[in-house]
Order: structure tokens, then sequence, then C-alpha cells
């Protein structure tokens, strides 16, 4: 009985083995619900699924950026064995050699995965591909994103893509070689929301590279998730009328909404079309843009920091106020500038003297020596180092010297010295009369125009600002990001504004500074500036805010090698002021003064060289020279 029982046992473990393997058989051979045979079988590929990129359109909702498809020629390094190598150069149009080394480039990266080998192909020769690919079973074409500018400025601004670098592929996983990304401008700023999420599909492949269908019935596959799109800030309108203004000139305007510290436009001279950034050429092209001796690539808006002026006079009087060493009715004498030993720092000619109003009118020199020595030698402090330290401290709270921190990238914080740098310079007891030159925006400092228009919304919205931005709304959510809503305040009372923008009214009226560029039926409110240039002829530089109640834009415009500021810079800002505030944009009251901007050139044939991120060194004030 015992051992029948084992028997028994013996025979029913038997069957119930054997059942198992023939069950397992049957789906192997019959059914393969993994597919993971069929795999070994035929082949797979993994193939990336691009998203679409987040499109970019201006605040009327005008397309800026969108999304062209590209195609890529890709390779598993590993699979390349027995190919008919010559003809697939013939097709690809390179020698032998080149098409070693970019197998050897894919290679380096990783054997086992697919690289690319050609991209963005060109029609003719991803025509022909089509036709051989199959008989290439370690080659496929991938589609990917690339993108196109509707307009052919704007590039600062918009930014543009490069292919990643192999430092970058270490670091951000994201990527693989050969993908572009956000290099400048928005692109780059705003990459994390326009780049969207990858999609991927495996797919088997027989001996011949067909596709026979996906891999465990797309189990494994994801779909892309597209970018978020962009609303800019930008008045495409706007942006372009001021690149026409700025033509065959060298500087840059930045235009603000007030109210909200969105960015109106940006513009750049000289300036290039984005789309030559884009597929196959973009390598070359960029090498050409590179060594262009206009310097097309450089941010001159953020990047260039300009001695401002006699723009910078309007700081000076809010401090002054602010300190209780000026008042509106303050008068100061002017016989020709500011006498001072042996220095003189001259003006022009004009009625003396002046209250604090008319010396903006007037952007008298001497106002500003004797209210800027006033502040430095306040009796409240303990020397004119800590006065001096103060005085900065009012700047850094209208964004100079430090990074307004804007939603682009490569920006300069301009130049505002510390006192070590004076001490190094005229010894630690150092005088306010060794930087009197300060007093007119001369000497050791610069301001981006970026900056400087960062001053004229100060003074618009009457003592604050928020965090200039160029994005005014993030996806279908209309999302802004929660840094643009702060309110920055400078360190200045709101009841010292008054006169400073009484003055400043005054500037575009006759009898003003600017009193021939002024436009009907607007209320501009202005500084103009000429700047000490040592490289060439004076920079002509105004700021500007309009209306003079409830202002809806603040300007900044920079003309190298411009001259006074009323010549140049003080026409173009008033006409983007009155393109952007007039409800026909297709007239101006202005015609004589726009057909003079349009028509006219400084460019010449000589090449100006840019200014560098430190080069406002000190320099020996100019006697005399100094113009409104």
């Amino acid at each position: 009985m015992e051992k029948s029982s084992k028997l028994l046992v013996f025979f029913i473990v038997l069957t119930v083995i054997g059942v198992i393997f023939i069950t397992r058989l049957f789906f192997l051979q019959i059914v393969d619900t993994s597919n993971y045979y069929k795999a070994l079988a035929y082949g797979s590929n993994e193939i990336t699924i691009y998203p679409a990129r987040g499109t970019i359109v201006d605040r009327y909702g005008k397309l800026l950026v969108y999304n062209d498809a590209v195609y890529d020629l890709m390779a598993v390094p590993q699979k390349i064995k027995n190919i008919d190598k010559l003809r697939l150069c013939n097709v690809l149009q390179i020698d032998t050699n080149e098409f070693n080394q970019r197998i050897k480039k894919a290679s380096k990266y990783n054997t086992r995965e697919a690289s690319i080998i050609y991209k963005s192909l060109p029609f003719n020769i991803y025509s022909q591909l089509q036709e051989i690919i199959y008989e290439y079973p370690a080659f496929f074409i991938e589609t990917k994103i690339d993108r196109r500018y509707n307009i052919n400025g704007a590039a600062h601004l918009l930014g543009y893509m490069g292919e990643v670098s192999e430092k970058q592929l270490q670091v951000e996983k994201y990527y693989k070689p050969g993908d572009i990304k956000g290099v400048s401008g928005m692109e780059k700023s705003y990459e994390l929301y326009l780049r969207g999420i990858k999609g991927k599909k495996i797919v088997l492949v027989d001996k011949f590279s067909k596709q026979q269908g996906s891999f465990a019935g797309g189990k494994f596959d994801s779909l892309p998730t597209a970018g978020q799109n962009l609303i800019a800030s930008i008045d495409l309108n706007l942006q372009e009328y001021g690149e026409q203004l700025m033509k065959n000139k060298f500087g840059s305007i930045v235009a603000i909404e007030p109210a909200t510290g969105e960015v109106l436009a940006i513009v750049n001279s000289p300036n290039y079309d984005p789309n030559v950034l884009v597929g196959q050429s973009r390598n070359r092209n960029f090498s050409a843009l590179l060594l262009d001796p206009r310097k097309p690539l450089f941010n001159r808006a953020l990047k260039a920091p300009y001695p401002p002026g006699s723009t910078f006079k309007t700081v000076q009087a809010l401090i002054g106020l602010q300190e209780g060493v000026l008042t509106p009715d303050t008068k100061y004498p002017c016989h020709g500038g500011y006498h001072m030993g042996s220095l003189t720092v001259g003006c022009h000619p004009h009625a003396s003297p002046l209250d604090l109003e008319h010396s903006i009118q007037q952007s008298c020199n001497a106002y500003y020596c004797f209210v800027y020595r006033s502040i430095l030698d306040n009796p409240a402090y303990n020397s004119v180092q800590d006065a001096y330290l103060k005085w900065t401290q009012y700047l850094n709270s209208f964004g100079i010297g430090i990074k307004t921190e804007i939603d682009l990238p490569e920006e300069s914080p301009g130049i505002v010295k510390k006192t070590q740098y004076f001490e190094r310079v005229f010894g630690k007891n150092w005088r306010s009369s060794n930087v009197i030159s300060l007093s007119i925006g001369q000497g050791e400092i610069g301001l981006t125009p970026l900056q400087m228009v960062n001053v004229a919304t100060v003074i618009a919205n009457r003592g604050y600002y928020y965090t200039p931005h160029v994005v005014k709304a993030i996806g279908d959510e209309k999302i802004l990001l929660e840094q643009y809503k702060i309110k920055h305040k400078a360190m200045i009372n709101i009841a010292y504004y008054d006169s400073v923008i009484a003055g400043m009214a005054r500037v575009c009226k006759p009898g003003g500074t600017a009193g021939r560029t002024g436009i009907e039926g607007i209320t501009i409110c202005a500084k103009t500036g000429t700047a000490q240039n040592p490289h060439g002829a004076h920079h002509s530089i105004f700021i500007a805010f309009a209306p003079r109640d409830n202002p809806k834009i603040a300007i900044a415009v920079v003309v190298e090698n411009g001259g006074y500021g009323a010549e140049y810079a003080g026409p173009i800002a008033n006409l983007m002021i009155e393109r952007y505030l007039a409800t026909d944009k297709t007239i101006t009251s202005r015609k004589d003064m726009l057909d003079r901007m349009l028509n006219s050139n400084l460019v010449g044939s000589s090449v100006y060289d840019a200014p560098k991120p430190d080069s406002t060194l000190r320099k020996p004030l100019l006697p005399l020279t100094a113009k409104p």
C-alpha cells in the first residue's frame, strides 16, 4: 500500500511537470504574448518620439516662433556589420573618411544605443535614403523638431537653438547626442517649459531593417507631451518699428510697461535674422556671426555698460532730496560749468542760477556737481567713504550696480565701483572731489540700457519697479511666475518724485534740451544724456516715460557715436512712444523726424569697438565739453 502511494505521487508530479512544459511551449511557439522571443528573432529599435516644442506669440497673439520637422539619420554602432559603405556615403554625399569619423564619434558615446550620424537631412538625401534604408539594419531615420522664426529680427530676445554638448550630456540625462536645446534668449531661459517630455516607441525589425510592429504590443511605449506655449510680453509692431529706426546705427532700445515690468521691446543693433541659426547651416552661420567685426551676437541691451551721462542726474536729484541736502527750491549757479581749482566740469550756456526743476530741463552740470558733493560730504556720515557706501545702496534700490534678474540669460550688473577701488586709486582718505565725474554719470559708472529703462520705470511709478520680464504668460493656464509679481521699492519717499517728474516734463517742450523732439498731444517726461566716449564721438542717450500720469511705457535708447542725447536717441525714443500710444499705427505727427531717423547712417565704413563688460575704468574727465 505504501509503495503504490509513492508511485501515485510520482506519476502526479510527473504529469504536472509535463503539463507545465507543454503549456509553456505552446505559448512560446504559438501565442508568444510577451513578444520576447520574437524580438530575439527579429531585433528591435528604440525610437525617440520628440514632442512639439512650445510656440511663442507676442502680447497680442502674433506668431513669433513655431516648429518644423527635421530628419536625422541614426545608427546603432554595434550593429554596423558588412554594409555597402560606399553606396551609403554616395547617398549622404560624404566621403568614407568622414563617415568613419561620424561612426567613431557615435561609438565613443555608446556602441549599443542609437546615435546621430547625419543631422537635419536635406530633402533630396532624405528621399534617397528612404529607398535604401532597409538594406542597412543598423540605421534608421528619426523625426525631430527644429525651430522656425516668423520674423527676421528680435534675435537677442527670442534666442536660438544649438546642439547639446558632451558636457551637458553628462549632466542632463534628458538629452542624447544630436539633440538641440535653447542656447540663448527665451529659448534658453524657458527651455524646461518649451521642450516638453519625450516619448518612445520600441519596434521590431526584420533582417532587412523593415519594421514588423510594436514590441510587446506597445506595452513599453510612451507618448510625448508637448512643450508649453509662451505669450511674450513684447509688442511685435513696436519691436519691428524700433529695429527700423536703429538701422545703420549701433546701440539698443529697451521699452517696458511700468505698471507690470513687462518688456515691450528689446532692440539691438546690429541685429541678425534668427533663421540663419536653424538646421544644417547652423554651425557655419554661427561661426560667421561670431567673426563679424560688427559683433551682431553681442546683446548690448543687457550686457553693454555705458556711462549714463546726464540721464543719471534724475537719480542724483532723488538721492539728494531723500538725504535732505537738496530741496525743490535749492538753487546753484553755473558759470560755464563747475570750477574747482584747476579742474572744470564744463556746461553749455543757460540761465543761472537754476532750481531743481529747471536744472533737469536745462541739464546743468554744475548743479549736479554741487548736489553730489553735498551727498558725499554730508556731516550726517562719519566719512566720505560711509556716505559713498550709502549712495551705492540707493543705486542698488534702482537696479543699478546689480542685475535686474530679467528672464533672459547673460545680464550684466553694470559698473558701480566699491570704495576699495578708489582707495587704490586715490588713497585711503579720498575725497568727494576725486569722484566728481560721477555727479553727471561719467567716470567709474556704467549702466546697461536695461538698467537705464529701469530707472525711468521707477520714476514713472513714483518709487518702485517689478522685475523686468519678456514672458507675459506660460501655457494654457497663462501662468506668470511668482518672482515677476514682487514689487521692488527704491529707497526714496514718494513725495520727492513730483519735482523730478516736473523737470522731466519740461525736457521735450520748447526751452528743454530735447525741445525739438516732442510729440503733439503726449506729455513725455524725459532726460537727455550725452556720454563721453574715448573711442570716438559721444553716445546719444535718452530715458523717458509717457504719459505723465498713469504711464503706459518707459523707454531707454542708446545710439553709439550719436552725439547729443536729443540728436538721435531722443527722436527714436519719442517716435517709439508715439507708435505705442497711438490708435493708428500707420501715421506719425513727426514725419520729418521719422524720415531723418530712417535715412541716417552712423555706421559708415568704420567698425565700432563694442563696449566691454568693464569698459568704464578710471578716465580723466574731459574739461568743459560735457553736453546735455
